[in-house]
């Protein structure tokens, strides 16, 4: 198993790139040089260097590019594809006449995890969003060969999602070293009873719980737990199942 992380989530707006910046950034804090991706993304705005999405570079300053400076090359290495309208991404491809290449992002990925000690890959949307004919984000994350981390948005239906994303990572034959329990609405009921059911089907408690509306100091400070929790777990992991 590769060093780093390969972060889904159970939909869209659970989460990821909150939880892959906060881990970002608490490894940096360590010492760690951090090497990040958001491989495909949709929904990008167009200044002078381009297409640039919003959680491409939230994901890219956190890891220590200077905004101002990130040049078109290297943001293409961090995100190299990126379309502008906000939908799925294998109709955004399919509009702009793009194919996106796991070979590609794979090499790609393969060359920032060459000048870092760790690689943090963020999908979109969830698990099984497809890519193009015949692939999507599941076959990218076996490809790259890295640990799996999902992140749970706690809203009605997050049973189900998470309970069958988790059951997909495992049968795809990716290792799922951990889960993320995110509570993004304030109004959903009997959250924690939600909480300890997931811990019981998945069999591990949470490697974070971030609280509505937890702001930066929070955030860290549960970063700074998940990253001790995140290795004990990478320690206990089965070997993958090769499909």
């Amino acid at each position: 198993m590769k060093p780093g992380l390969f972060i889904t989530g159970t939909d869209t707006g659970a989460g990821k790139t909150t939880v892959a910046v906060a881990l970002v950034s608490a490894a940096r804090r360590r010492g760690r040089r951090v090497g990040v991706m958001k491989p495909v993304a949709s929904g990008a705005q167009r200044g002078a260097f381009g297409l640039r999405n919003d959680d491409a570079l939230a994901l890219a300053k956190a890891a220590g590019h200077d905004l101002a400076t990130l040049d078109a090359r290297q943001y293409a290495v961090i995100n190299p594809y990126c379309f502008e309208p906000a939908i799925a991404p294998h109709i955004a491809a399919a509009e702009a006449a793009a194919t996106v290449d796991l070979a590609r992002i794979v090499a790609l990925a393969e060359g920032v995890a060459r000048e870092s000690d760790w690689l943090v890959v963020e999908g979109a949307g969830g698990w099984r969003v497809p890519l193009g004919a015949g692939s999507d984000f599941a076959d990218l994350a076996v490809a790259l060969q890295r640990p799996v981390l999902l992140v749970v948005g706690l809203r009605l239906g997050c049973l189900n999602h998470a309970l069958l994303s988790a059951e997909s990572i495992r049968a795809c034959g990716a290792s799922l070293v951990g889960w993320v329990a995110n509570h993004i609405d304030p109004a959903m009921e009997r959250q924690q009873a939600n909480v300890a059911t997931l811990t019981e089907r998945l069999a591990t408690p949470p490697l974070m719980q971030i609280p509505y509306g937890a702001d930066e100091t929070r955030l860290m400070a549960l970063a700074e737990a998940g990253l001790d929790r995140l290795a004990a777990s990478l320690n206990h992991l089965p070997k993958p199942v090769t499909r």
